[in-house]
């Protein structure tokens, strides 16, 4: 029996009607056709209002079921009747509070439930914040010694390429031939120089950031620039970039520079990701008392398990990445007090969120 009312609980119309209708049928059956004979099924329908109406509803439907049986035609002696009724009228109330109360058990232990496992995401969430807290600590302090290192040498070398393109200018100058190999070898000096020189840069970058200059920005004109800056670095591409801004938007703390670096940084991984045609979306909404600005695109996006590594140290999903670019861009946006997501988008691509603080003042 409280298998099949659980049953029905998940369908309460259903439920609701069943006990009307069960209650209706078996008085009619048991005046006309029975005769008197039906008492003890006049427990179901009282059960049933019981349930879905607690101890008030069995208690009513107790009662009526109390009328029918006195109603009823045929030779049930009058002791019958009132020990039938007597059972009814405390068999309802009683499952009325016995099915109150587990619904009131149930609940509480589904509210129970749903706050641990809330606290323990906290908790998870918390655990995996410190394991990249303490990765980020280490690699940043390797990353900054090898760099001093490592820069010294490369400024030699760089130096030395810069007198062999001296000494080509000169060659060429006299009109004297010159070795394809020698003009080719100083180029690949010289532009490799040039790129572990910014790779550099990024590593110290990463290890030591400077402070940010906190303070009260109005987020449309970084938007803009941001924008503007972007839509030089299609490099060919037919990518459409567009901003989206909700009105009157409050201030946001942060530092102006370092933001348009982070959303510049995030804007340039959207448009490389994103197919011809398709549209790289920058907008900036409220979002619960702070300010999200986001970057959303219609690209090949990230498998879902390396969604939580994308902002560890050296971990890339490009074929000639550093690893740098979102591990530096989430360590900016902490330092202003923010959060930096990444999440997919329900069709296709990505969507990185910069959450910043309001204002105080302006919410």
């Amino acid at each position: 029996m409280v298998h099949y009312l659980t049953r029905i609980w998940s369908r309460p119309w259903r439920g609701r009607t069943a006990a009307v209708i069960s209650l209706i049928a078996i008085g009619l059956l048991d005046r006309w056709v029975a005769r008197g004979a039906l008492s003890q099924f006049y427990s179901v329908p009282v059960a049933l209002w019981a349930f879905y109406y607690g101890w008030s509803g069995g208690l009513v439907a107790a009662g009526l079921s109390s009328i029918a049986i006195f109603a009823a035609l045929g030779d049930i002696t009058l002791l019958n009747r009132t020990t039938s009724s007597i059972a009814l009228l405390c068999l309802g109330p009683l499952l009325g509070i016995v099915f109150e109360r587990e619904r009131r058990q149930k609940g509480q232990a589904q509210k129970n439930a749903e706050q641990l496992s809330s606290a323990y995401e906290k908790v998870q969430a918390n655990f995996e914040g410190m394991k990249r807290i303490e990765r980020l600590s280490a690699i940043g302090q390797l990353s900054a010694g090898l760099a001093h290192e490592i820069r010294n040498p490369l400024a030699s070398i760089a130096g030395a390429a810069a007198i062999l393109r001296r000494n080509e200018n000169a060659i060429l100058r006299r009109n004297e031939n010159m070795d394809p190999k020698y003009v080719k070898c100083v180029e690949i000096i010289t532009h490799e120089c040039e790129r572990l020189n910014g790779l550099l840069t990024n590593f110290l970058n990463f290890a030591r950031p400077r402070p940010p200059r906190l303070q009260p920005v109005l987020l449309d004109s970084v938007l803009d620039n941001v924008l503007a800056v972007a839509s030089h670095g299609l490099h060919g591409k037919t990518v459409h970039c567009e901003k989206r801004m909700q009105p009157n938007l409050p201030r946001v703390e942060c530092d102006p520079e370092q933001l348009e670096q982070v959303l510049l940084n995030l804007m340039i991984n959207a448009i490389e990701a994103s197919p011809n045609g398709e549209t790289v979306t920058l907008s900036a909404m409220a979002d619960a008392g702070k300010v999200a600005v986001r970057v959303v695109d219609r690209g090949h996006g990230v498998a879902p398990a390396h969604i939580g590594r994308l902002f560890d140290p050296f971990f890339t999903t490009k074929e000639h990445g550093t690893g740098l670019g979102l591990p530096v861009a989430h360590q900016i946006v902490m330092q202003m007090g923010g959060t930096l997501l990444a999440q997919q988008n329900p069709g296709s691509g990505m969507m990185f969120s910069v959450i910043l603080p309001v204002k105080q003042g302006d919410a």
